[in-house]
């Protein structure tokens, strides 16, 4: 192997670079690059600590610094006798002892020697600030285990979270350095993008008052609520200026969508949760009020996520009543058993939809269906990363974000790193004669299908490949829909189903 070529011939011969971890920087020069190398060897020192404490889905997952490589596709770090060493291509520009176990400030300086030598390199990493760097180089030592772990200063959250300001005219974004509100997203679909408001462009003007004379109060009093009217803004855009008109009542921002549906011999109520939160709860919980004519439900959970475990237990709720929705360990010795409060406000036969977009509280809650036989699951294998956030905070003011509490099903058994199956394969169904076919087996008792969620150990990557995700996005909606009404039209079907 070339590289391996390379460090049997350079290794020794670049011996003397530094002989202990210890020795990296002077007192002298505390300043490298416009970094405090001091300062950033602590921080990085303690968040290998921190992460060292972590168990991930309830198993030991060891951060090493060969993972720092992820920070850039040209790196490559590698452990050579007692040596660890930094290529970028075909150059050796880093070699050092490697630490002992546990040897945390070694390891802390270790990493701030490969970022200020990868910095010199690479100039997307030479420009991030310092909140930056920690940001990237957890990112790195994280990759593979948890892709939505980050390093958050609280000092920056909190100014973000004081200036965001979401708008019920299908926009986002907060003030600039001169006060006036910089558009940061644009909502499809929204009146803001109808209009043509885009990313970067700034609101100066507010139905003819400047936007730096308004206090924050008077800005979110315009652009947040649901009332119907006008807002008439002025931007600033690259283009030049643009007077826009915005009706507010034509846009609902919405964390889950109702779809009545009458036809084909059944009256089916769709609804399709986005986000799992209390205003999906209230979203679904009165529209099961309002429509009570329907003969089944069809759930679809394909795309939902959400870290809310209080609202997917009262979501579950909606459907189980008191039943444990899921299981969440705190840590490796200290289990939370999530139980809805109130009871179930239906009964009707249900078809939950999943794919493998379905993850977090989503599986949880496919989960609790099937556990409590309260419907049948249609889709593809959910994603198999149930976690819940925490937190660590650092000593700097920093915090470390990370999904490392690993969910169980209600009944305790694991989600995270298997997911839930489902009973009919949706990626097996290529057109209308393979599902009229699959509704005659069933109907005849010739369906082979298979429950692998009551395996104790499926092989899980075999599962995915039999039953794939499908990329046709329009092709699977239809044919997704058209399953679900046809399971609850047919009452024979149902329970055929139900009794897998």
């Amino acid at each position: 192997m070339k590289i391996l070529r390379i460090f049997s011939f350079l290794v020794f011969v670049l011996l003397p670079f530094n002989l202990f971890a210890a020795d990296l920087f002077f007192e002298s020069e505390p300043v490298r690059d416009g970094l405090n190398v001091f300062q950033l060897s602590d921080v990085f020192s303690e968040i290998y600590e921190k992460l060292d404490e972590i168990q991930w889905g309830g198993k030991n997952e060891e951060i090493v610094l060969e993972s720092l490589q992820n920070l850039n596709p040209k790196a490559q770090i590698e452990v050579v006798g007692e040596r660890i060493v930094l290529v970028w291509g075909d150059n050796l520009i880093a070699n050092f002892p490697y630490p002992e176990k546990k040897d945390w400030q070694s390891y802390g300086q270790i990493t701030t020697a490969f970022v200020l030598r990868m910095r010199e390199k690479d100039a997307r990493l030479h420009a991030l600030d310092e909140t930056g760097i920690y940001n990237a180089v957890v990112k790195a030592l994280l990759a593979g285990i948890d892709e939505n772990g980050s390093y958050i200063f609280a000092e920056d959250e909190k100014k973000q979270e004081e200036l965001k300001i979401l708008t019920s005219l299908g926009f986002e974004g907060g003030r600039d350095e001169r006060s006036n509100f910089r558009i940061t997203g644009v909502f499809k679909g929204s009146p803001a993008d109808v209009s043509g408001m885009n990313q970067g462009d700034i609101i100066s003007e507010i139905n003819g008052e400047r936007v730096s004379n308004m206090s924050d109060s008077d800005l979110r009093a315009v652009l947040n609520g649901y009332n119907s009217g006008t807002v008439k803004v002025k931007l600033l855009t690259p283009k030049g200026n643009k007077n826009v008109a915005l009706r507010r009542a034509s846009v609902v921002l919405a964390d889950a969508d109702i779809v009545h549906r009458v036809g084909n011999g059944a009256k089916v109520l769709e609804i399709i949760v986005h986000n799992i939160s209390d205003n999906a709860v209230d979203i679904v919980n009165e529209a099961l009020a309002r429509y009570q004519d329907v003969e089944g439900i069809v759930l679809d959970l394909r795309t939902t996520g959400g870290e809310d475990e209080k609202a997917a237990a009262k979501l579950a709720g909606l459907f189980v009543g008191q039943k444990p929705v899921m299981v969440i360990a705190e840590t490796p010795d200290d289990e939370l058993q999530v139980i809805p409060g109130g009871n179930a406000v239906t009964n009707l036969p249900l078809v939950v939809l999943i794919s493998d977009s379905t993850r977090g509280m989503a599986e949880a809650i496919a989960a609790n269906f099937y556990e409590n036989r309260r419907g049948v699951l249609v889709g593809t294998p959910t994603a198999g990363h149930a976690r819940m956030p925490g937190r660590i905070y650092l000593k700097n003011g920093g915090i470390l974000e990370l999904l490392s509490k690993p969910v169980k099903t209600g009944n305790g058994n694991i989600l995270d790193g298997r997911g839930v199956f489902p009973l009919v394969c949706l990626s097996s169904i290529n057109g209308n004669a393979e599902k009229e076919a699959l509704f005659i087996n069933i109907m005849n008792g010739n369906f082979n299908g298979h429950d692998y969620n009551m395996d104790e150990n499926p092989d899980v990557k075999a599962l995915r490949r039999a039953c794939p995700n499908i990329t046709s996005g329009s092709d699977e909606d239809a044919m997704a829909i058209a399953v679900g009404v046809e399971i609850l039209a047919n009452q024979v079907v149902y329970n055929q189903l139900m009794g897998l």
